[in-house]
């Protein structure tokens, strides 16, 4: 059986990170789906999501202090 290997997620774009958790849902909801790397897809998953959730945060926090230094 073949591993996968991931690209670490601090090494994709932000879209990057959101076409591969779109492909991983793809590929758990189909019939094809090996069981073998359920848990690989699944913890896979988890990371890209924790990525993209801190990247949002950042990005929000960068937006309104820039907005916040505007309004001085």
């Amino acid at each position: 059986m073949a591993t996968i290997e991931f690209k670490p997620v601090t090494e994709l774009t932000y879209a990057q990170a959101v076409a591969e958790l779109e492909t991983i849902l793809k590929m758990m909801q189909g019939d094809e789906c090996d069981i073998d790397q359920l848990t690989s897809y699944t913890r896979r998953a988890s990371e890209l999501l924790t990525e993209c959730r801190q990247r949002l945060t950042t990005t929000d926090e960068q937006l309104r202090s820039i907005l916040a230094d505007l309004e001085k």
